[in-house]
């Protein structure tokens, strides 16, 4: 049972549980999308999926229904954790602790709300695409729907980085010296994420006036995230390298991990957008090449937040200790988005290029590290689950009472 009544203790990053959850189901529907066949749709569906179910083949059976209950077991898990969140931040919203938040520098972790929010949106779709039977013959009407939501989404967004910045710059008092982390970027985060759902629609609707209008929308969430990652790295760096890092922030080295993912599935979908829109040409030799540019920027990423936090020990007591708090979520996305960039990567940058054949020995190793780090972060994210919001937990913070 979730514990209830956080009250001033409550942090607008424990929405990264939920945003968790629902990466982790999303996932999970990565290896349908690249291992089974849909040659009628762009993506895989209940009428691919429902006759491998049904086969003679028992193998493929399990093995797909296995991953479809996973699919649906981290999107309740999702759903479950964002209904406690947006109860949880009602309560909070009443609190003096909140009117503290919006007028410092901790402000910008409201950015988690819309950031978990378009991943309602993700998780939602890929329900709706194993779920429902021949929900394709109507999906032309469902983009305009979701490019809708992820619009409120992002004006929802907008607004908060917009006060936050406005703030900022007519008052000052940025205190660099406590803001020694990558933390902030979580805004870039979130516009990554507004983007990569506008890109959805491009990359697979037949309708001209849907795609020009999801590419020009993804481009403006594409170009302000990048805009502004380049200056809150900039700081971001500067800061930690003359103060020292945040130990119970060290997580957000990796933040970049999820935020390349997701500009990087992005650039791909408004590709294939563009390519099935517009007759450009689809350069896969192009992507192979951007594909590795992105994924070698997560290893590097990911072999120095290795580094930071298994010094300062962060593993050992915000994971396995008694320490830990919302931040420690900000450890499940980085993970999620390394498998699935990983899948792209192998699938459009390897094997569209006839680098490697689809399902050989070769394309199954490949997968291997990418496929560890994904349990690795299925067994992180239940240990904080744990930890910090079900009752009886030894967690400093939690409070006594319990929800059902």
């Amino acid at each position: 049972m979730l514990v209830k009544n956080f009250g001033a203790k409550f942090n607008p990053l424990y929405f990264l549980a939920s945003l968790g959850a629902g990466g982790l189901s999303v996932s999970f529907f990565i290896y349908l999308m690249f291992l089974l066949p849909h040659p009628n749709t762009p993506m895989v569906t209940f009428n691919d999926v429902w006759p491998i179910l049904t086969g003679p083949n028992i193998i493929n059976a399990v093995l797909t229904g296995l991953t479809i209950s996973l699919i649906l077991f981290f999107a309740y898990w999702h759903f479950r954790l964002l209904l406690w969140n947006i109860s949880e931040f009602g309560l909070f919203k009443q609190t003096e602790a909140y009117q503290k938040l919006i007028v410092s520098n901790s402000e910008i972790a409201l950015m988690a709300i819309p950031l978990t929010l378009a991943m309602t949106v993700n998780v939602s779709f890929v329900l709706g695409a194993i779920l429902i039977p021949n929900l394709w013959s109507v999906v032309e009407w469902l983009f305009p729907l979701a490019i809708t939501a992820f619009f409120v989404i992002g004006v929802f967004a907008m607004k908060i980085l917009v006060r936050y910045f406005a703030r900022a710059f007519i008052g000052g008092q940025v205190d660099f010296a406590t803001n020694n982390s990558l933390a902030p970027m979580i805004s870039m985060f979130a516009l990554s994420m507004i983007a990569v759902g506008f890109a959805a629609p491009a990359s697979m609707s037949e309708n001209t006036t849907v795609i020009a209008i999801s590419i020009a929308l993804s481009l403006f969430f594409l170009t302000v995230a990048v805009l502004l990652a380049i200056v809150k790295l900039v700081n971001g760096f500067q800061s930690m390298m003359v103060n020292g890092i945040n130990e119970s922030a060290s997580p957000s080295l990796w933040i970049m991990i999820p935020i390349l993912t997701l500009l990087g599935i992005t650039w791909i979908r408004l590709s294939h957008g563009l390519h099935h829109g517009f007759d450009s040409s689809m350069n896969y030799s192009g992507l192979f090449v951007s594909s590795m540019i992105v994924l070698s920027a997560q290893i590097l990423f990911g072999l120095l937040g290795y580094a930071v936090m298994r010094h300062l020990g962060y593993f050992q007591h915000y994971i396995h200790g008694e320490k830990g708090n919302a931040g420690s979520f900000a450890l499940v996305c980085p993970g999620v988005a390394f498998f699935v960039f990983g899948m792209f990567f192998i699938n459009v940058g390897l094997t569209h290029n006839e680098i490697i054949s689809h399902r050989s020995w070769v394309y199954f190793l490949l997968m291997t590290p990418f496929v560890y780090i994904q349990l690795k972060t299925v067994q992180v994210f239940w240990e904080l689950k744990n930890k910090l919001l079900i009752r009886n937990s030894t967690h400093f913070d939690q409070p006594a009472t319990t929800r059902n």
